[in-house]
């Protein structure tokens, strides 16, 4: 049967998992294949994460918040430095159990493209995944930060009174 469109690309990417949990990574490699994923990488902190990407080129980074050594908010603003880093438009999807919104609007300014909450669905992953291939977002600077562009959202919020039901 053939593949969607969707699905090859999915099948192409080299997709990097850094998470501190080695049981994490396993849970999220099984995700991310039977996605159809065909290369997964994984690294253990952020360091590893780091040379991960210099010597692998992966397409796509899913990242844990809280690791040994750089913690995924450092290893975010490593890689979101240009002229310093070489991938900085590497997207990044943190895949974290941090739920507070802070933290998600944290993740967001530091410049990552997709944020996940622990423990998340292969649909949730999925539907991340497809964001990134299917609707690329350019990388802008927004004052010091290097970060995806946003999404544009809706301001016309006023109803048309034909569309309200009584």
């Amino acid at each position: 049967m053939p593949k969607s469109p969707l699905e090859s690309m999915i099948q192409g990417l080299n997709i990097l998992v850094v998470d501190g949990n080695a049981y994490m990574r396993k849970v999220t490699r099984m995700m991310l294949m039977n996605l159809g994923a065909k290369s997964v990488m994984e690294a253990a902190d952020g360091l590893a994460a780091l040379e991960q990407i210099r010597n692998s080129d992966p397409d796509v980074m899913l990242l844990d918040w809280d690791m040994p050594l750089l913690n995924g908010m450092e290893v975010v603003r490593i890689v979101r430095s240009p002229g310093v880093f070489p991938r900085p438009n590497l997207p990044i999807i943190m895949l974290t159990s941090r739920a507070h919104r802070s933290s998600v609007v944290q993740a967001l300014h530091a410049g990552i493209n997709e944020f996940l909450v622990k423990p998340t669905s292969a649909k949730a992953l999925h539907d991340r995944l497809s964001s990134i291939v299917i609707n690329p977002r350019p990388m802008v600077q927004l004052g010091d930060a290097y970060v995806p562009q946003p999404r544009k959202m809706s301001t016309d919020l006023e109803l048309d009174p034909a569309d309200v039901r009584r």
